[in-house]
C-alpha cells in the first residue's frame, strides 16, 4: 500500500475488507492540504463482523504456547525494523512532523515491540511449603478476551504499540480503531502484521469516527479498552466502558508545566524548551504548556526572554519531509483555527504577544496548515490560555516568586499529565517531583518520556483508569491473576 491509496480498507479476519459504508472522510497531507486518501465511518455490521472474528480466534490463540505466540511477535518487531524509514516518513506524510521526529516515533514503536518479548510480564510467583503437609500456593496470569485500542493523530505509530505486542503476548485479540485524520501508518503496520503471519482474527483494523469508537464500547463482547484522545472525549469512553463493566485505560489531554529556577544557565536549557513548546508542533500530551519563571530579577527575566525570542525565530517551519525544515505543519485547517482562537483570547485577556506565529507561510506549499512559534509574556493564572489545552506552538509564559507558588500554580490544574523542572538545587528537586500531582516529571528534561518497562504515567483530568499504557502495567492490564493452592501429594 502506498500512501497515494484512495480508500482505506479494513483488516478483519485476516483479510483486507471494504465497508459497505456510504459515509467518507477525507485524509489530507498537513503540508500541501491536498487529499492523500479516504477512509469509510465503519458501519456497525463492520464492528460486529471484527468483534466476531477477534472472538472466535480467542479461544484459540489463548491456548496457542507462548514461545510460538513470542515468535509471532518477534516476526513483526523485525518488519517494523526493516520498514521503520519507510513507515516514518508516512507518519510525515500524514501527520506533518518533521522527519525526526518520526523517526524517534519509530523507535519507540520498537521499543514497546521489544519489551514484549520479555517473558517475564506474564510470570507467576510461587511460594512452596506455606503449610504443613507440602502445600504450596503460585500464581497465574491469563488473558481476558478481546479489546479495542483507540488511538490519536498526533503519534499514528507509537501509541498503538503502548498495548497492541502487550495484549498478543498475553493471549488476548485487538481490534484497533487509528485516528481517521492520521490512519495510513496503522494501514501499513497492518500489512507487516499480516505478513508476519498472525492466525486470522487475532489483530482487526477498523477505521471511522467517534461513531466506530461508540459501536465497540457498545458490543458486550468487547473485554476492555485502550484509548488516548483529548479529556472530553476521554471521560466519555471512561464512562461508558465503566458502565458496561469493561477494563479501561483512558489518556486524556494535558496543560504541563515547565519551571525554571534562577540557578540555571540559560544557554543551556533554551534547546529544551524549545523543543518542549515546539516539537511536533506542540501536538503531543508530554508538551510544554505553560513556562513558569520562578525567582529572577527583572532583567534576568528579560534577557531570559530575550533568548527564547531569539531560538523560536529560528525554527524553520516547513515540509518535515525537507531537512531544512525543524517544525512542521498542525494536523488540520480546523486545528489552525482553533489555535489561532486561543491566541487571540490571549490578546483580549490582556498577555502580551511577543511573537506571533498566526501569519507563517511557507513559499512553496500554500495550502498547508502553517502556524509559526507564538509567545506570549504577562500571562497570568486565570487566563484561557494558561489553563486550556491548546495543543498547538504556543508558549504563555508566567512568572513566580517562589517555587512553592510555581507547584501551587501547577497543582491548580485540572489536567496531571506532566511537570518539568529547570534547577541545579537539589532541594528544589526533591521538592518538586514530591509535592507536584502529575505522572510523568522531567527534572532538567523537557519531554519526560517514559520508555519500557515504565508506564506511561498521569493523573487528574489526563487519566482514567487504575493501570496505564506501555510496559508492566499493559501486561498487567490485559491479564487477570488466579491464585492456586495446592497440596504435593
Amino acid at each position: 500500500m502506498s500512501v497515494e491509496t484512495l480508500v482505506l480498507d479494513n483488516y478483519i479476519g485476516g483479510k483486507w475488507v471494504t465497508s459497505k459504508s456510504r459515509d467518507f472522510i477525507d485524509v489530507t497531507n498537513p503540508a500541501t492540504g491536498g487529499i492523500i486518501s479516504r477512509v469509510a465511518i465503519s458501519t456497525k455490521r463492520d464492528v460486529d463482523l471484527a468483534v466476531e472474528s477477534a472472538k472466535h480466534a480467542f479461544e484459540e490463540w489463548r491456548h496457542v504456547p507462548l514461545n510460538q505466540r513470542i515468535g509471532y511477535l518477534s516476526r513483526l518487531r523485525q518488519l517494523l525494523i526493516e520498514h521503520s524509514e519507510e513507515i516514518a516518513r508516512i507518519i510525515t506524510v500524514e501527520h506533518g512532523k518533521v522527519l525526526a521526529d518520526a523517526r524517534g516515533e519509530m523507535v519507540r514503536v520498537i521499543e514497546n515491540a521489544t519489551k514484549a518479548l520479555d517473558v517475564d510480564l506474564v510470570a507467576g510467583k510461587i511460594l512452596s511449603n506455606i503449610a504443613a503437609g507440602q502445600i504450596q500456593e503460585y500464581s497465574m496470569r491469563v488473558p481476558i478476551g478481546t479489546f479495542s485500542i483507540v488511538t490519536p493523530f498526533n503519534f499514528p505509530a507509537m501509541i498503538a504499540f503502548w498495548s497492541l505486542p502487550y495484549a498478543i503476548l498475553t493471549g488476548n485479540t485487538l481490534i484497533i480503531k487509528p485516528s481517521e485524520q492520521a490512519p495510513i501508518t496503522m494501514n501499513r503496520i497492518f500489512e507487516l502484521i499480516h505478513e508476519a503471519g498472525f492466525p486470522p482474527g487475532v489483530v482487526n483494523l477498523l477505521h471511522g469516527n467517534k461513531v466506530v469508537v461508540d459501536h465497540l464500547l457498545e458490543h458486550p463482547d468487547i473485554s476492555g479498552v485502550c484509548s488516548v484522545t483529548s479529556t472530553p472525549a476521554m471521560k466519555a469512553i471512561h464512562q461508558k466502558a465503566a458502565l458496561s463493566r469493561k477494563r479501561f485505560v483512558c489518556q486524556g489531554g494535558a496543560k504541563n508545566f515547565v519551571v525554571v529556577l534562577p540557578d540555571v544557565d540559560h544557554d543551556k536549557i533554551v534547546p529544551h524548551i524549545i523543543d518542549s513548546f515546539y516539537g511536533n508542533s506542540g501536538q503531543r500530551c508530554l508538551a510544554g504548556g505553560n513556562l513558569v519563571v520562578v525567582g529572577h530579577s527583572e532583567r534576568r527575566y528579560r534577557v531570559f526572554v530575550r533568548k527564547l525570542l531569539d531560538a523560536a525565530q529560528k525554527i524553520r517551519v516547513g515540509n518535515g519531509l525537507e531537512n531544512v525544515s525543524t517544525m512542521g505543519p498542525v494536523i488540520s485547517q480546523a486545528a489552525k483555527e482553533r489555535i489561532i482562537e486561543y491566541i487571540e483570547q490571549g490578546i483580549q485577556e490582556g498577555a502580551q504577544l511577543i511573537l506571533d506565529g498566526r501569519t507563517t507561510e511557507v513559499k512553496d506549499y500554500p495550502k498547508g496548515y502553517w502556524l509559526g512559534p507564538s509567545i506570549f509574556t504577562e500571562v497570568t493564572q486565570e487566563m484561557t490560555i494558561a489553563t486550556e489545552e491548546i495543543f498547538g506552538p504556543v508558549m504563555p509564559i508566567l512568572r513566580a516568586e517562589t517555587l512553592d507558588e510555581a507547584i501551587a500554580t501547577a497543582n491548580a490544574s485540572n489536567f496531571g499529565n506532566a511537570g518539568m523542572i529547570f534547577t541545579s538545587n537539589a532541594k528544589a528537586r526533591q521538592q518538586f517531583k514530591y509535592e507536584l500531582n502529575v505522572g510523568n516529571i522531567g527534572i532538567d528534561i523537557g519531554l519526560p518520556a517514559p520508555i519500557p518497562p515504565f508506564p506511561f504515567g498521569g493523573m487528574k483530568d489526563s487519566f482514567r483508569g487504575d493501570l496505564h499504557g506501555q510496559g508492566d502495567d499493559a501486561a498487567k492490564f490485559f491479564t487477570q491473576e488466579k491464585v492456586i493452592i495446592e497440596r504435593c501429594l
